[in-house]
């Protein structure tokens, strides 16, 4: 590229700046500075002659030039000769002082060229600005800040000119009246300090060592005098900042007796100004600089203001820190920064000002003091050293204080003294008391009240760093371990310190292993000396019962577990190895569950089981003792936890239970007894655990301790032994019995059974009562107490199933079981009969069932009595309509099977038909309830009942089941109920009934009948709603009962069903209709009487009634009637009024019953449907110029009918008889209804009839059609096909213009799939269709045998040939459609047959061809549908045949390439990747030709806004690939565009133009005129990728090969793209301009 060419590109991209879209202005600049980085000289000459000709152009692209300047100039100064850089130089400080007034933006960004120039050329930089900084004249606002700037990217070179510019610059000082002059001569003082700072702290790099920091002294001097004693008084607030900040670096520069002298003004004057701006982050660090320099300096005059300095200093501290404000968070960092300072000069008056502050009233003081002292011990360490005990005295006060913030920071500062030594001196154990208090705060103590202020923490935030303060000193400070072990173990038993428990125990394991790895003895813990440590026993009982709720806390179950392990020693000696072993399992189970699916008994049990096998370990009966005595002493800690106390009641339980001093056992008892809080439910029922663990090992003392406290005064309500209970009221009377009644059943329960079983009646029963029931002047007077009622039931139910499972217990006789079971059955009656709230009458029940197996036997009265209460309190409660949890509902699911097996026990004692036909009879009444969930438990109930009774039934001889036909008639029509799982029940009762009539016929009980075991199939059935299948199990079940019911019973079977016909449930009363039908299906007559006239008669009878026995009369009529007159029923039939009524309907269906009727019908159907015309043709209006087209009324009532009738199931074999002519009428009646409408009678009807309900039937001729096609295929045997088209929408499609083909390609599809045998004798039936006169009949039958050519099956069945030539026969067809779907037909050979493609090749090839020239339209169908045929042949035909079509397809479709329409393109693009892939990379120098020409459009098709076209390209450049001869350019075709990968164009196209370049450079200019010529593209990004293809294209060409490509051509091009309306294009565009560089 010539020169005139570089300065023409950068003129094309400068005269692009001024764009209006941001994003095409980046792009530009981007281009820009791309160049300058090729040829940097003559870019920034390019700017430098551009901004210089348009003087008038805005400053905003003035600034971006001037930006992209800067760019260049930084990444290439090492290549700028002096010329370039002085021009660059003049044009930066022209455009930065070309305007008086300031404008920021522009000028900033001139001021920025010079800096960047200034690191290498700051001479020539200096040079420039001095000239215009004169003597007595005020510079330009931005000469003064680039010379600050410049002096701070530059110290080294600008340094040594400083005394000059400070000699010219102070007289200007004066000479500023504006505070904007005033502002930046501030800044450049400041960053003129800065910058001598820096170069007299790097002296030894310096160039010159010499300078010294008194060369500065006087201007500096001169300069604080007047901005200390002028400026500072402004009344400007950004010029008074302005003098602060220079003032703080200045001041190191002034002369020490001069600072010292001006101290007693500057500081007084800083500070001051704190009141007067809210920002005060840059006061705090010029004040810290100014104090460094006079402490520097050893300043006197500092102690004088050191008061005031630290007053103001301290307040600042005690703002509030906005996480979110830098600046605050920085004044924050000076202001400490300050205080630090200060600690190196004055201790002792710092302390002595802030300690003071912490009994401040003001809660920011008291916090803003706390963060200061934290300060100072971390930053002044040495500084402190001496001073800790008086600090640590100092922090009483702030240990009391109770606000939130307050704590974190005394936290905080406790934090640091413990990394420095503090806690080590005498207090520092307070100090770690305090942490530990704030790690027990509750999470949610204080609520965060919303306000602005961000520091009003929750007792939580303070909390979290307590915890995290707690283990980071455990851990991490090695000099804290002594002071924390084993002082820490103090805080673990005293309640207050609970919350606290998780991080202690962590800690203390972190402190034991530490120790225990150092000195195994020292890690033992010394109790001389050590009185407030807790004991072993202590620390043993409160570890394992925190334990009980593992998750609380943070997870305090397992750290409590983990400090166990560690303390095995101090414990016990002998536990080590045990636990060992122990701990780790319950750790494991632990992290198996989380807090939401923890088994809690289960979790409760292993740990009783783990305190069960710590005791044996130990086997020390003082041990036990000492432990169980520390167990009853913590029991008040747990007052406001019941669970934990519940828990630890188990506990005492089993120490108790392993103590062998039956002395301590008792004593224990008796404290338990008299120190319990009845009135807590958890109590009570911790203590009866208690005594009822304690009772496994020590029954006669546990009995015997009861028996003592149920003799005392308590129930007198008199002074007593025990003074805690005279003053009880009535109701602690009864809390205090219930908890005494619980004890005893839970002594019952757990005891051995071998020692409970005597002492049942005489010790547990008896104290039970008493306790349960008080005597009034002598009568006895029973408790109303719900509590004290659920305890005696729990208990008697205990003591019950312990009796029942002794070993004698059922053989003995109990005395006291009749009373036990009425007192039950009262507290069942007393229930409320419709709700379900307390287990009382769950556990009555069970109770009763257990008392049920023993001796004696109940009378039959009160067994009666029994159950008659048990089902009325349980089968009436009313269901809940909505369970918020399970509790609920598992408490009726439990009450449930406690009545099931209080039923089964008592039917166990009577187990005859006769004991089994009374437990029935007290179901009966419920299985007939008008309320449905009554029914079901009932049937439930029944079922279980006879299941029960076919197990355990033994006959010793045959007897007849004489109840057998009265049972079934009971349970049988309950099959058709109205609720899902009373029908289930019913065929379950049937089913036992069944084989328990085998049972008594004599067959084995593991005897199975196959006609019975059908139930079971028919039981699952059941569950769905849809009445048809449900009649038909009725009608199953009902054939099951009667090949199985004995002679004897049928009778009584009838007499019983008969009375269910008047179940008020109508379907019960229409499944015994259909079972009487089936029973008496042999003894039935038909009547003949005139056919029109009992059809008439039979429809208007249905239209009265719908009794379920009227209609099973008609249907069994009507079929009588066809089977001898069938031609005159079809007649009647077909005159009824369309559309059919379901009473019609049902009268059609009754003739699908016999297969030689069902066949004549449909022939008679059939006829009808061809006999009249299936539509006429008229205008609804004059000027309409598409006729309507309204159906014809015979064809569609046979049509309807043909529905009907092939809709019953037992037509299938006619229809399999007739399936070619149905499927074949049916498939054209479908085509020629397509847009048919209904005649204007009927179309009235039609909107009456849509809103009848969900079962109406559409009478549309193309739905009717298309239902009876459904129903064809469904009885001939083809449910796949159905189901297939549903899955596929197939069916919605075949009613629709638009989708009738597609439906029926997916109907012929799914006939090859699922359908192959009936399809020769189909498509025979289509083939006579070629001649029809309808285009939509000829249109249909074509497109259903070609998609039969895309399945194999065509080929199996011998097919392929006929249809072939049948296809090639209406090659010619008038209708267009028709030919395209002969095309896609013989294209579909491809896929059916692929084996037969290369014989057929030379007449596929010439039907494809023919194809693309079909018609004159410019997009034609056919042509597209013979591209797309095309494309799937050209794999499979011979290479001779194709290589004589190659290039004349390849010529044909290439215009098809930028085809507007979208199938087109994706289409021809597809082709052309199959011919290249046809080719296997051996193609023909012509073909070549193609390849190459269709390279550039393939690479910008990629970005084609339509998804199909993209897929075509990736496909189609994959294929061209090979045929390339380039290895690489393959390989990246093949990794960028597989199928579903992401493509990043960009990568793409930049790759392959790299190879293409490499390998192909003499395609550049043929690719970049193809490229010109999409730049004109309609669409958007593919007139993007254009320059973007041109712009890699010219990227990586060599040089020599850049002649082929028109420069100018290009460069016009892209300037005129650059006006492209799309941003993206002219982006793309200005990114091009930038890779043209490489011409350069």
């Amino acid at each position: 590229m010539s020169e005139s060419h570089v300065q023409r590109l950068s003129t094309i991209l400068l005269d692009a700046i001024t764009d209006k879209d941001p994003l095409v202005q980046e792009q530009v600049c981007g281009a820009l500075c791309a160049l300058g980085e090729s040829r940097p000289e003559e870019v920034l000459l390019a700017c430098a002659e551009h901004l210089r000709q348009h003087e008038k152009l805005a400053h905003p692209y003035r600034t971006m030039i001037l930006r992209a300047v800067e760019t260049v100039v930084s990444s290439r100064i090492g290549e700028l000769d002096k010329d370039v850089a002085r021009t660059t130089i003049l044009l930066a400080s022209g455009e930065m002082t070309r305007a008086k007034e300031l404008v920021c933006d522009w000028q900033q960004a001139a001021s920025n060229v010079l800096v960047a120039l200034g690191k290498r050329f700051v001479g020539k930089v200096m040079e420039e600005m001095l000239s215009k900084f004169q003597p007595g004249l005020l510079p330009h606002y931005f000469v003064v800040q680039t010379l600050a700037n410049l002096s701070v990217s530059n110290a080294f070179g600008t340094v040594p000119f400083l005394t000059s510019i400070l000699s010219t610059m102070l007289p200007m000082l004066s000479l500023a009246k504006h505070d904007s002059m005033r502002v930046v001569f501030c800044f450049a003082l400041q960053r003129f300090s800065e910058s001598t700072l820096e170069y007299l702290a790097n002296l030894d790099q310096a160039p010159d060592p010499t300078v010294r920091k008194d060369a500065f002294a006087t201007d500096t001097l001169s300069a604080y005098d007047i901005l200390f004693h002028q400026w500072l008084q402004s009344r400007e607030a950004k010029l008074r900042l302005a003098v602060v900040e220079a003032l703080g670096p200045m001041s190191h520069l002034l002369p020490s007796e001069k600072l010292e002298e001006q101290l007693p003004k500057l500081l007084p004057g800083v500070l001051a100004l704190y009141k007067k701006h809210a920002e005060t982050a840059h006061m705090s660090k010029s004040l810290a600089q100014i104090l460094e320099a006079a402490v520097s300096v050893g300043s006197r005059t500092l102690e004088v203001q050191l008061d005031s300095v630290l007053a103001v200093l301290h307040a600042q501290v005690c703002v509030p820190v906005e996480s979110s404000s830098p600046l605050v968070m920085s004044n924050q960092k000076e202001v400490l920064r300050c205080f630090t300072v200060l600690a190196c000069c004055s201790p002792d008056r710092l302390l002595a000002f802030l300690l003071p502050k912490l009994d401040s009233s003001s809660e920011r003081t008291r916090v803003g003091t706390l963060q200061v002292l934290r300060h100072l011990i971390n930053a002044a360490a040495a500084q402190m050293e001496v001073k800790k005990p008086f600090i640590l005295s100092s922090m009483k006060l702030p240990l009391l204080d109770t606000n939130s913030k307050v704590k974190r920071a005394v936290v905080q500062v406790i934090s640091a003294m413990a990394h420095h030594g503090y806690l080590e001196q005498p207090g520092g154990e307070a100090m770690m008391e305090y942490v530990v208090q704030q790690c027990a705060l509750p999470p949610e103590s204080e609520p965060q009240k919303p306000c602005a202020d961000s520091e009003n923490l929750p007792a939580d935030g303070v909390r979290a760093i307590s915890i995290s303060t707690l283990y980071l000193v455990s851990t991490t400070v090695d000099r804290m371990s002594d002071v924390l072990w084993p002082y820490l173990l103090e805080f673990l038993v005293p309640v207050r310190f609970t919350r606290a428990l998780t991080p202690l125990c962590r800690s203390l394991v972190h402190l034991a292993q530490k120790r225990q790895e150092q000195d195994a003895d020292a890690f033992l813990i010394q109790y001389n000396g050590n009185a407030t440590l807790p004991s072993p026993y202590a620390i043993t009982t409160r570890l394992l019962v925190v334990s009980s709720k593992p998750y609380l806390g943070d997870g305090r179950g397992a750290a409590s577990l983990r400090l166990l392990s560690v303390l095995h020693r101090n414990i016990h000696p002998v536990l080590g190895q045990r636990w060992a072993t122990t701990i780790p399992l319950l750790l494991e189970h632990l992290d198996e569950y989380t807090e939401e699916t923890l088994p809690q008994k289960e979790w409760e049990e292993k740990l009783l089981m783990f305190l069960r096998d710590t005791l044996a370990a130990v086997a020390d009966n003082t041990w036990i003792c000492q432990l169980s005595l520390e167990m009853c002493r913590q029991l008040p800690n747990y007052n406001e936890t019941p669970q934990e106390k519940n828990f630890l009641y188990k506990c005492i339980g089993t120490t108790l239970g392993a103590a062998s001093h039956k002395e301590v056992v008792r004593k224990h008892l008796q404290e338990l007894l008299e120190t319990a809080r009845y009135q807590e439910e958890t109590e009570r029922e911790g203590l009866a655990c208690c005594f009822g663990i304690c009772a496994i090992s020590h029954l006669d003392d546990t009995l015997a301790q009861l028996e003592d406290f149920v003799k005392s005064d308590v129930f007198r309500k008199s002074t007593g032994i025990f003074n805690i209970f005279k003053d009880r009221s009535e109701n602690e009377a009864d809390k205090v019995r219930s908890a005494l009644v619980l004890c005893y059943g839970h002594v019952a329960a757990r005891a051995p059974r071998e020692l409970v079983q005597p002492r049942v009646e005489s010790d547990i029963f008896r104290n039970m009562f008493q306790c349960f029931s008080t005597k009034v002047l002598g009568i006895k007077v029973e408790t109303k107490d719900p509590t004290l009622r659920l305890s005696l039931v729990r208990s008697v139910c205990m003591a019950s199933q312990a009796v029942c499972g002794s070993a004698r217990g059922s053989a003995s006789h109990f005395s006291r079981k009749a009373e036990l079971v009425g007192q039950m059955m009262e507290f069942i009656k007393a229930e409320p009969p419709d709700s379900l709230r307390t287990p009382i009458r769950k556990k009555a029940m069970l109770a009763c069932t257990y008392l049920a197996s023993l001796e004696p036997a109940l009378e039959e009265q009160v067994q009666a009595e029994l159950v008659h209460s048990c089902l009325h309190s349980v089968l009436a409660v009313l269901p809940e309509p909505t369970v918020e949890d399970g509790r609920q509902e598992s408490l009726y699911l439990d009450t449930m099977q406690a009545l099931k097996d209080l039923l089964t026990s008592l039917l166990q004692r009577d187990m005859t038909s006769q004991g089994l036909q009374r437990m029935v009879e007290h179901l009966s009444p419920w299985i007939k309830s008008p309320r449905g969930h009554e029914r079901v438990r009932a049937l439930g109930l029944s079922a279980c009942l006879l299941q029960y009774f076919l197990e355990h039934l033994h006959v010793s001889a045959l007897v007849p089941f004489h109840n057998l036909g009265l049972l079934i008639g009971l349970f049988s029509p309950r099959c058709a109920d109205l609720w899902p799982a009373t029908r289930q029940e019913a065929v379950s009762c049937v089913y036992c009934l069944l084989y328990l009539q085998l049972g008594y016929e004599g067959f084995s009980r593991d005897y199975r009948d196959d006609v019975a075991e059908q139930l079971l199939a028919l039981k699952d059935g059941l569950v769905h709603p849809d009445p048809a299948a449900l009649f038909h199990s009725c009608h199953s079940i009902a054939q099951v009962i009667a090949k199985r019911l004995p002679p004897d019973q049928l009778i009584s079977l009838l007499l019983t069903l008969f009375e269910g016909l008047g179940d008020p449930d109508k379907d019960c009363s229409r499944a015994a209709t259909v079972m009487i039908n089936c029973l008496l299906k042999e003894r039935g007559h038909l009547l003949l009487e005139k056919v029109p006239e009992l059809v008439s008669v039979l429809r208007a009878k249905l239209q009265e009634t719908r009794e379920e026995h009227v209609l099973q009369a008609a249907q069994h009529s009507v079929y009588l009637l066809a089977s001898q007159h069938h031609a005159a029923v079809v007649s009647s039939l077909l005159g009824s009024p369309l559309p059919f009524d379901s009473h019609t309907g049902t009268l059609w269906r009754a003739l699908a019953v016999e297969p030689g009727l069902t066949a004549q019908v449909l022939g008679l159907l059939l006829e009808k449907l061809s006999r009249d015309v299936p539509f006429k043709e008229g205008r609804a209006f004059l000027l309409s110029t598409t006729p309507d087209r309204v159906a014809t009324l015979l064809p569609l009532a046979a049509t309807c009918a043909l529905y009907e009738v092939t809709s019953v199931p037992a037509s299938g074999p006619a229809v399999l008889e007739l399936y070619p002519q149905l499927f074949a009428a049916l498939l054209l009646r479908v085509s020629c209804t397509v847009g048919v409408q209904l005649p204007r009678n009927l179309q009235a009807k039609e909107r009456r009839s849509s809103g009848s309900g969900p079962g109406f039937r559409s009478l549309e001729p193309c739905s009717s059609a298309v239902d009876a096609l459904q129903a064809v295929l469904l009885r001939g045997g083809n449910e796949d096909v159905v189901q297939r088209m549903e899955l596929e929408g197939g069916w919605e499609l075949l009613r629709t213009s638009a989708g009738h083909e597609e439906g029926v390609a997916r109907l012929a599809s799914a006939m090859a799939k699922f359908a192959g045998p009936r399809l020769p004798l189909v498509t025979k039936a289509l083939f006579s269709t070629q001649s029809s006169v309808y285009d939509i009949q000829r249109v249909t039958s074509t497109a259903f045998l070609a998609e039969l050519l895309s399945s194999n099956v065509v080929r199996d069945l011998m097919l392929l040939e006929s249809l072939l030539d049948n296809l090639a026969a209406r090659q010619k067809d008038s209708c267009a459609s028709v030919r395209r779907l002969v095309l896609r037909g013989l294209a579909n050979v491809a896929t059916g047959s692929p084996d037969k493609v290369r014989a057929h090749g030379p007449q596929l090839l010439t039907a494809m061809i023919g194809g693309l020239d079909d018609g004159d339209a410019a997009h034609s169908l056919v042509a597209l549908e013979a591209m797309v045929g095309l494309a799937r042949l050209l794999d499979l035909v011979e290479a001779w045949d194709l290589r004589s079509v190659l290039l004349h397809v390849a010529i044909r479709i290439r215009p098809f390439f930028d085809s507007e329409k979208m199938e087109f393109r994706a289409a021809s693009i597809r082709l052309f990747g199959h011919l290249n892939k046809a080719c296997r990379g051996d193609c023909e120098d012509v073909f070549l030709e193609q390849v190459v020409g269709g390279l550039a459009p393939l690479l910008l098709h990629l970005r084609d806004p339509q998804a199909p076209v993209t897929a075509a390209c990736r496909f189609a450049l994959r294929m061209c690939g090979p045929n390339l001869e380039c290895e690489e350019l393959a390989d990246v075709f093949q990794k960028h565009l597989q199928e579903g990968r992401s493509l990043h164009f960009g990568e793409f196209l930049n790759t392959t133009c790299k190879h293409l370049m490499h390998h192909f450079p003499d395609l550049l200019g043929r690719l970049v005129s193809t490229s010109l010529f999409y730049f004109k593209s309609s669409w958007e990004d593919v007139r993007a990728a254009a320059p973007m293809l041109t712009g890699f294209l010219v990227l990586h060409v060599e040089a020599e090969h850049r002649p082929q490509v028109d420069l100018e051509q290009l460069l016009a091009a892209l300037q005129l793209l650059l006006k492209d309306p799309a941003p993206a294009v002219r982006a793309k565009a200005a990114e091009t301009l930038g890779r043209l560089v490489k011409f350069a």
